[in-house]
């Protein structure tokens, strides 16, 4: 009897937890089955730039307005938060829009980037868009990135962290890039995934002025054609394939005065805003980059967000659709979106992605603990004033200039958006990596000629102010012995004060002949200074602008007059 009794607890206990099995399935198949909403959680990330440690900055959010501090960022914590995340939801989509490699501190950039690549796929990243410094070395490194390989342009980094590199586990989408040989987009224009058994789909775009932000000759094959007539190009095409949703991720921007977790922001300016404004009416959600501001806006009835840059926060996104309606445009019936600091004190840091960054810092300490030289100040700026000139940029500029003298070069002028970060100092003086973060691009150095009425165009070529340019300021850094005044109150093309430019204190002659050593990047015409393309007699040099840098500030300390001061020089002056 017993027996029976226990056997019947044993069969009524075993019913029980079948019926809880079955009513599990039935509440996890509420959220898939054909005719009930759905959601699915996006996390995008955007301006990663190779940054894999964490660092401090400040902020101000929507709940508390008064700044605070906070250690943010680093591959492993932005891993953990991605763990937590799909702890609640498995099969949670991680997306980027761009700019995740390039302009990177030394840790990323002496192995040309690849464990950034590396640790990306770690993450399990889906898709990204393409940005555009992922076209600082090229199309034809791009691509490498995207599928392997050791054949680089740079053999001296190229495959050094691992023998082999074997690329991007996640696609890079650029429906804006055209081949000009085949006519055809460089890389795929959109990629679809299916989620709870429905398709999303997601288009890629690059910031239409990446022609002028990088190398001419590293992409000579390619043309960037306009964002939005890129993007709504391939909408028939995604619609025949039965989506419920069309994400655009795209490396463009804007800005805006409000916090960056404030939902549905209003007040968003910049590029974005037009191009937002002339997708497809299908489109409803917009991922964006590049200005490295931080919001989730509406614009024209569409979300529209950004995460900052460096990996400091991401972007959560939640899009609920409705598969019984049968119009696109209407299937999202809601988007909740918000930017979560990668606080390191509110996620538990990823094991793997922590073994791995120790393990490449070990490596890489070999090189970037190195001191290279003592400075003068405890750190040399690199923000320009109000004239347009920055002490950093004096000494980059002179630097040049030194690297070059010898081969005949009497002016150097360098951009000053090349100078990434400002230099600082140690007890032991600047070592490789303080040093190889404020010139990350791996520039060249190349001679050529203009006249004196040439280089007073060609500083006329200067956006002065915010408002002279979308892209805002962009100044000329100029070495030593050159000098000029300006005046805002005069208009574009003749704010140089007549007689003022001046080298080694004698007036420039208009018809002389000036040998100018710059960078490869504005050589080109980078950055808006297309007069330098006119240039006579040019020679690439083979001198990295970063290896000019390191043996000026070698040979300022050992000549007993360690380089760099607090204050500019005040080469440039501005009257008003």
């Amino acid at each position: 009897m017993k027996y029976f009794r226990a056997k019947s607890v044993v069969l009524s206990r075993l019913l029980c937890y079948m019926a809880l099995v079955f009513l599990s399935a039935c509440a996890s198949l509420q959220n898939t089955t054909p005719g009930a909403p759905l959601e699915i959680n996006l996390v995008a990330i955007n301006d990663l730039h190779g940054h894999l440690e964490a660092e401090t900055r400040s902020y101000v959010s929507a709940d508390y307005p008064i700044p605070h501090k906070s250690k943010v960022g680093g591959i492993a914590t932005i891993g953990g938060a991605l763990n937590a995340w799909r702890a609640q939801d498995p099969q949670l989509l991680l997306v980027g829009t761009g700019d995740l490699i390039g302009a990177s501190p030394a840790l990323s950039s002496i192995w040309a980037d690849e464990p950034t690549i590396s640790t990306l796929n770690q993450l399990d990243m889906r898709v990204s868009s393409v940005g555009n410094h992922e076209f600082d070395q090229g199309s034809a490194e791009l691509l490498r990135y995207q599928h392997g390989g050791c054949k680089s342009n740079r053999p001296d980094k190229a495959c050094h962290f691992e023998e082999h590199f074997s690329g991007a586990k996640f696609s890079y989408l650029a429906a804006n890039v055209i081949d000009k040989s085949s006519g055809r987009p460089l890389m795929a224009p959109y990629r679809i995934e299916q989620v709870r058994g429905i398709k999303i789909a997601f288009i890629g775009a690059v910031v239409r002025e990446t022609e002028k932000m990088v190398s001419a000759d590293g992409i000579s094959n390619v043309s960037f054609i306009d964002e939005a007539d890129a993007i709504n190009q391939w909408i028939p095409e995604i619609k025949a394939q039965g989506v419920s949703a069309i994400v655009v991720l795209i490396h463009q921007g804007g800005e805006t005065a409000e916090p960056f977790d404030m939902a549905a922001c209003t007040r968003l300016r910049g590029p974005i805003v037009d191009i937002v404004k002339r997708l497809d009416p299908a489109i409803r959600l917009v991922i964006s980059a590049h200005t490295h501001n931080g919001y989730t806006c509406q614009v024209d009835g569409r979300t529209v967000t950004q995460g900052e840059s460096f990996g400091h926060m991401l972007t959560r996104i939640k899009l609920t659709i409705d598969p019984r309606i049968a119009d696109l445009q209407q299937k999202i019936t809601a988007i909740r979106a918000q930017n979560v600091l990668m606080d390191n004190q509110h996620f538990a840091p990823d094991p793997a992605l922590s073994t791995f960054l120790q393990t490449l810092k070990a490596r890489s300490d070999v090189v970037l603990v190195q001191p290279i030289a003592r400075i003068a100040v405890a750190r040399i700026d690199s923000k320009i004033d109000d004239a347009g000139e920055s002490p950093l940029g004096d000494v980059i500029a002179d630097s040049q200039l030194a690297a070059t003298r010898k081969l005949g070069a009497q002016i150097a002028v360098t951009n000053h958006k090349s100078i990434r970060e400002s230099l600082d100092s140690g007890a032991d003086g600047s070592n490789y990596a303080q040093i190889a973060a404020t010139t990350p691009y791996g520039n060249t150095l190349i001679l050529l000629s203009l006249t004196g009425n040439q280089l007073l165009a060609l500083l006329e070529q200067q956006s002065w102010l915010e408002q002279d340019r979308p892209s805002g300021r962009i100044m000329l850094q100029v070495s030593h012995g050159l000098s000029y005044r300006w005046d805002a109150r005069r208009p574009l093309g003749q704010r140089v004060l007549p007689g003022s430019v001046k080298l080694n204190g004698v007036d420039l002659k208009p018809q002389g002949l000036y040998r100018l050593s710059v960078n490869s990047f504005i050589a080109q015409g980078g950055d808006g200074f297309s007069l330098l393309t006119q240039g006579a007699d040019r020679v690439d040099t083979g001198i990295n602008d970063l290896d000019a840098l390191t043996h000026y500030l070698s040979a300022s300390e050992h000549d007993g007059h360690p380089a760099g001061s607090a204050q500019a020089d005040g080469r440039i002056v501005r009257v008003h």
